[in-house]
């Protein structure tokens, strides 16, 4: 059976996203949207997907390069001097591993997000990182721990196979993603043995940013058997607060509604869910 996930990241980063994903699930193919709990418009994305039950929602850790749910002051090893967490990943997670003080201000900052997106009342449907931080072997270790006391069942492993990207799009040469590392597979090992569910793929890691309508119905096309996610960034307009940069947010948004999308998913007869939807 092909079973797909079609996940929108960073729901509650603006106003633009949170309109792009209530679109998108309404008139397209998005069944899910994972959830920055202290971003400015996190309060707009509850709201929407209360109106949305449908609409599977998990939470986004933040861990790296936004806003932290903790006071700053708090998490002196984890942030920079306006107060956001740290944007440089390597050299913080070498603080993580030499630091003690460092592991435990992660344990409370990741513990104070999954209080916060309790609070919400939404069902947990899945769980995922900014920037797939979660796959660093100390992160993942603490958000396996805590998460498992919030009901956590499903976690994104981000591993892309490049065969997929080529039938897709015949002579690419996608750049080089985290499914290359060691650490996706590590991870895999350890979400299997806390029995959790992942996908056995997760597409959107190479061409990030840039999953245009023609690229995501092809991926659909060559859509292979078993749990796929693909994870798109949609926004009815860039411009805000947090954006990456170089991002075709507006494009992302198109391909989720296009026709040629919804046409996709049904020639393959993919059925399509939040992962709380195939647990």
């Amino acid at each position: 059976m092909k079973r797909l996930v079609v996940t929108a990241d960073d729901f509650g980063l603006s106003l633009e996203v949170n309109e792009a994903v209530e679109q998108a699930h309404r008139e397209g193919i998005l069944t899910a949207a994972s959830l920055m709990v202290s971003a400015p418009a996190a309060a707009d994305a509850v709201a929407r997907a209360r109106r949305l039950p449908s609409l599977r929602v998990g939470l986004h850790l933040v861990l790296v390069e936004a806003w932290p749910t903790l006071p700053p002051a708090q998490l002196p090893n984890l942030v920079d001097e306006n107060g956001l967490m740290r944007r440089d990943m390597g050299r913080l997670g070498f603080d993580l591993a030499a630091k003690p003080a460092a592991r435990r201000q992660l344990a409370a900052e990741i513990t104070a997000q999954f209080e916060a997106y309790r609070a919400t009342g939404l069902p947990l449907d899945h769980v995922n990182a900014h920037k797939h931080f979660h796959v660093h072997p100390l992160i993942a270790g603490a958000v396996l721990a805590i998460g498992a006391r919030y009901g956590m069942r499903a976690i994104r492993v981000p591993r892309e196979p490049r065969a997929i990207l080529r039938r897709a799009e015949p002579g690419c040469r996608p750049r080089p993603a985290l499914d290359i590392a060691p650490w996706a597979g590590l991870l895999a090992a350890r979400a299997r043995q806390a029995g959790l569910l992942i996908p056995d793929r997760t597409l959107g890691l190479a061409w990030s940013g840039a999953m245009t309508p023609a690229r995501v119905a092809a991926l659909l096309r060559h859509l292979p058997e078993g749990l796929t996610e693909l994870y798109t960034h949609p926004a009815t307009a860039g411009g805000f607060a947090g954006e990456a940069l170089g991002y075709a947010y507006a494009a992302e948004r198109d391909a989720l509604v296009a026709a040629e999308s919804r046409a996709a998913v049904a020639r393959v007869g993919a059925v399509s869910g939040g992962f709380s939807d195939f647990a």
